[in-house]
């Protein structure tokens, strides 16, 4: 509970909560928020300006009374409820891609920080990984699997592993020498059970840090990814699919363009501010920097 206090104490760690809160209603009632389909085309209603009032023809071949709140794609797509779809997919590669990348990395930075012999091995690919830029990686990954949610959210997370990988070994190098780790060895206390019970809940709060920074990084590679025609698929509504329709045109109708990405910054820049605000509160040493 205090621990809780102080981090609702936190501005950094309160406005990122509220703006991600507010995101995550938005992803969860967009079916009723949203005025359309996102995905329904109506060609008598090509790129028509933000706050236009007009009628959506639907697939019956009747029309509906239609406010375009953020204007029309030069496919007749309403923006306004691809946005609001879009928010949800955006969410679900942040999230998953960033537990993807904690579970795998935490199980091998425990390997390769308890076990010399696997930390030789495992390292070497490690630094291999990162050699190789992110988005370069992700573009390979993403062209050799296909675009698919999931292959996108692998293409994603590969990247990060390795950095994930090495917090974790750092922080279960100096664990293992810990007292009450020697205890559990002299106790003959299975290997599994002593990463499990002993060293895993004293790293989950790094952890936990660095995965929303990778959440973070994950909406803006997704982002990236489809901006480039590489990402998902075109018919599927997601910030940077709608961006990279929209760019093409974006003298004449930059709304297109802008209104996603009104969405994408405060969405990484509130996932940065949760990040920032629990490192704060659960990393001691930024707490006694604080307290300071």
């Amino acid at each position: 509970m205090r621990q809780l206090k102080k981090l609702w104490a936190n501005s950094a760690f309160k406005f990122g909560t509220v703006v991600l809160a507010l995101l995550l209603l938005i992803a969860g009632i967009a079916p009723y928020l949203g005025t359309v389909d996102p995905a329904a085309m109506d060609y008598a209603n090509v790129n028509i300006a933000a706050g236009t009032s007009g009628n959506f023809a639907l697939l019956d071949g009747s029309s509906v009374a239609h406010k375009f709140w953020m204007g029309s794609d030069n496919f007749g797509r309403d923006i306004y409820s691809r946005v609001l779809y879009g928010t949800r997919t955006s969410l679900m590669v942040a999230v998953c891609t960033g537990v993807v990348a904690v579970a795998i990395g935490a199980v091998l930075g425990m390997l390769a920080g308890y076990f010399r012999l696997v930390d030789a091995l495992l390292m070497r690919v490690m630094d291999g990984l990162m050699a190789i830029p992110a988005i370069l990686l992700a573009i390979a990954l993403v062209s050799a699997l296909g675009a698919q949610l999931w292959t996108v959210v692998v293409a994603i997370a590969i990247p990060e592993i390795p950095r994930v990988t090495r917090l974790v070994r750092a922080l279960v190098l100096s664990l293992r020498e810990e007292p009450f780790v020697e205890a559990a060895r002299a106790l003959a206390t299975p290997t599994p059970v002593i990463l499990w019970r002993h060293i895993l809940p004293n790293a989950l709060a790094p952890l936990i840090v660095q995965g929303t920074f990778i959440a973070a990084s994950a909406v803006l590679t997704e982002a990236i990814l489809s901006f480039l025609g590489l990402g998902l698929p075109a018919d599927v509504p997601t910030w940077g699919n709608i961006m990279a329709e929209g760019r093409v045109q974006f003298s004449q109708y930059p709304g297109n363009v802008l209104f996603p990405a009104l969405f994408l910054v405060p969405t990484v820049l509130a996932i940065n501010l949760l990040g920032d605000g629990l490192r704060d509160v659960l990393d001691p040493k930024f707490a006694k920097k604080a307290a300071a």
